[in-house]
């Protein structure tokens, strides 16, 4: 699944704002006792391993100069879910780099 997020800023004010807030990626997933693992592998490109709600998923975030984009790997059992999830993490992408 991929998920657009618009942005308007500079690269390198996404890049921060990621950099600085990645430790709450887990806050804006739904369920209790979610985990987000993240790594850098590039300057514009963030790894993330997700465990939620009994299932582990694999993702990445992809900075481009007017949008982020997201990928995550859904499980088929969670295949259904994915206009829901989809706009879940839009909404809170944009509030995640949202000024301070």
């Amino acid at each position: 699944m991929k998920v657009p997020i618009p942005h308007d800023l500079p690269k390198e004010e996404v890049r921060r704002r990621l950099h600085e807030r990645s430790h709450e990626l887990a806050d804006h997933i739904p369920g209790p006792m979610a985990e987000v693992a993240t790594d850098w592998t590039g300057e514009d490109r963030m790894n993330m391993t997700i465990c939620a709600m009994g299932q582990n998923l694999s993702g990445s975030v992809e900075i481009e100069d007017t949008r982020l984009m997201v990928e995550v790997t859904l499980p088929p059992m969670l295949s259904f879910l994915e206009p829901v999830i989809a706009n879940a993490m839009k909404d809170q992408g944009q509030k995640l780099l949202a000024k301070d």
